[in-house]
């Protein structure tokens, strides 16, 4: 049976309320979901019903809802570990996101860090998976360097095993890119980096909402996701390390609950996940975020897969009839999204007409200006799908560019 009949399209929307609401007067056609997924009525309810009847700070009461909300807290912690396919629970650190996760990864190994070491990252890089390993960096004397990518979108792996050498310290790359949409062979980057003893890191942003992510077959020592972009709430991510790594990485910030002794002569740590947990902790979004695993498990990551490839072949062949539209990226690998151009218009003029039939993409750099740089370009237009995209939409995307191309050009 094809993606296309064996996908519950119609139920699935059903759980969506924001899909509901018209914009501009027309029907909402939300193609953005790489910048942030709407969340099913599942998650909005466990939400609400957390606020509202078993609230309560987790770890540091003595009493039974303290004791209960931090049984739902860390029992979404073993959920992930098995969503992830983690060696144990302890391997899952909560973060707010990618970007913090990165932060606090390049923080960590700072202190190893000698001049003259390197950090490869690749050209397709989301910017929150350069800067962080460029200020620390500078702070020891090391160099980050770029793994460059060939004309369709694609990391240059030949290149990248040329760069490689005793100095390489980490290798960071993402999985699936936020402006090409390319799936990159992390496996492959992983085995090159453990060849010359340098650790590997994943930016899984955009390949958790889309595919099954089994953490222990990447083989990479390190990976980040964000929950918004996973059908849960706001400020809660995911970082997951191999335990032997964690537990050799220095506390990102210090706090309460990721200690062992405090004493003005010095403190010890908590072992991992703990030691990177400081402070409170996002603890109703992770309860939101647990919610949100159940849904995408319950639809099944391998049926949301075949979708989202069912959607990518139907959104290229619909977008490649608009007279003058360049897609950039074309990796004979990809998923989730389509970046283009039209010749003689301006990303940002398209999306405000696409705005104004009720069709909302994303416009602009999208945080990868060394992308744009790549290709000769200042920005693009994205459209992006979610688990809730439908072929009909794809459809009036195409419809409006007609339009917006008619007027433009």
């Amino acid at each position: 049976m094809s993606a296309s009949t064996d996908y519950p399209i119609d139920a699935i929307r059903a759980d969506f309320p924001m899909l509901k609401r018209p914009m501009n007067g027309r029907p909402l056609v939300y193609l953005d979901s790489a910048a942030t997924t709407h969340k099913p009525q599942q998650v909005i309810d466990r939400l609400s019903r957390f606020y509202s009847e078993e609230y309560a700070t987790v770890r540091r009461g003595a009493y039974s809802l303290s004791h209960a909300s931090t049984a739902l807290f860390e029992g979404v912690r073993a959920q992930a570990a098995a969503f992830f396919n983690a060696g144990r629970p302890e391997e899952i650190v909560f973060v707010r996101g990618v970007t913090e996760a990165v932060n606090l990864v390049a923080t960590a190994i700072w202190s190893r860090l000698r001049p003259g070491d390197e950090v490869l990252v690749s050209t397709m890089e989301h910017h929150s998976n350069i800067v962080p390993w460029q200020l620390v960096a500078a702070r020891a004397g090391a160099i980050v360097r770029p793994i460059p990518i060939d004309d369709r979108g694609e990391l240059d792996l030949e290149a990248l095993e040329g760069m490689l050498s005793e100095k390489t310290r980490l290798v960071s790359v993402v999985h699936v890119s936020n402006g090409l949409g390319t799936v990159n062979p992390v496996a492959e980057v992983a085995r090159l980096a453990h060849s010359v003893g340098a650790l590997c890191m994943v930016d899984g942003a955009q390949s958790a909402p889309h595919m099954a992510i089994d953490v222990q077959a990447l083989g990479c020592d390190l990976f980040a996701c964000s929950g918004h972009k996973m059908l849960g709430p706001t400020g809660v991510g995911v970082l997951w390390g191999r335990y032997d790594v964690l537990a050799s990485l220095d506390p990102y910030q210090g706090g309460g609950e990721m200690i062992d002794v405090v004493t003005f002569d010095g403190t010890t740590f908590d072992d991992p996940p703990y030691r990177f947990e400081a402070g409170t902790p996002a603890f109703a979004q992770v309860v939101g975020f647990g919610a949100a695993l159940s849904y995408l498990s319950a639809l099944g990551m391998d049926r949301i897969a075949d979708w989202d490839a069912h959607l990518l072949d139907y959104a290229t062949a619909a977008l490649d009839t608009v007279p003058g539209l360049r897609r950039i990226g074309t990796a004979a690998h990809r998923s989730g999204l389509v970046s283009f151009v039209i010749d003689g218009t301006h990303p940002a003029d398209i999306g405000s007409i696409l705005d104004q039939e009720g069709i909302a993409i994303r416009v602009g750099q999208h945080c990868v200006q060394p992308v744009m740089a790549r290709f000769g370009l200042h920005s693009t237009a994205r459209a992006s799908f979610g688990v809730y995209t439908t072929t009909a939409e794809v459809d009036a995307l195409v419809r409006g560019l007609h339009t917006a191309r008619d007027i433009l050009v």
